[in-house]
């Protein structure tokens, strides 16, 4: 039973990934993450004041499932599912970097405690990047027309041109992210 603590293999998940895309297709539906977003402000009412929520969320309360569903599961995994010091394997170069740039947890832990603690609300500096990150993630969901995992699973899925070009454009905005902007700002 210990398989259910390790990470699964790409031969495992990645045809557990197409078999469901292939039942979202075959019934007609997409797969999203910020889709869940749209259609839970429009069962909230925000369809009264903007024309973007103004649609017939019910026939998409089935993604709503979903996102319950990562929830549970998150939480399952973290609480029921994960070692107790859970880490990442990376490169002792990477770590080194990180610990240049401050983040002295990198390679402790699986996510660095400089940025994912709580202690993050208590300056102005984590706040704001809080702030300004999930504005800029949410623009950009919305002004590509959809969110990395709705555009690199089910897009490309579909075979979709625009989800080719928005993945290429979240990779190129990742690699600029993390070589020029992130030792900017830390």
């Amino acid at each position: 039973m210990n398989w259910i603590f390790e990470p699964w293999p790409w031969y495992i998940s990645g045809p557990l990934i197409t078999l469901t895309m292939l039942v979202l297709i075959y019934i007609g539906r997409g797969f999203g993450m910020s889709s869940n977003l749209r259609t839970l402000c429009a069962s909230l009412g925000a369809g009264k004041n903007c024309d973007f929520f103004s649609f017939d969320w019910k026939t998409q309360k089935w993604n709503l499932l979903v996102l319950l569903g990562t929830i549970i599961g998150g939480y399952i995994a973290v609480h029921f599912l994960s070692p107790e010091n859970l880490s990442t394997n990376i490169s002792s170069e990477t770590v080194t970097k990180l610990h240049d740039l401050g983040f002295i947890s990198a390679g402790k832990t699986y996510l660095p405690t400089e940025l994912f603690d709580n202690s993050i609300f208590t300056s102005f500096k984590g706040i704001s990047l809080l702030l300004i990150g999930g504005f800029l993630v949410g623009f950009g969901a919305r002004y590509a027309g959809g969110c990395t995992s709705g555009h690199a699973i089910s897009g490309l899925s579909n075979l979709q041109l625009p989800s080719l070009i928005a993945v290429v454009g979240f990779f190129i905005g990742g690699l600029i992210m993390i070589h020029l902007i992130f030792p900017l700002i830390f």
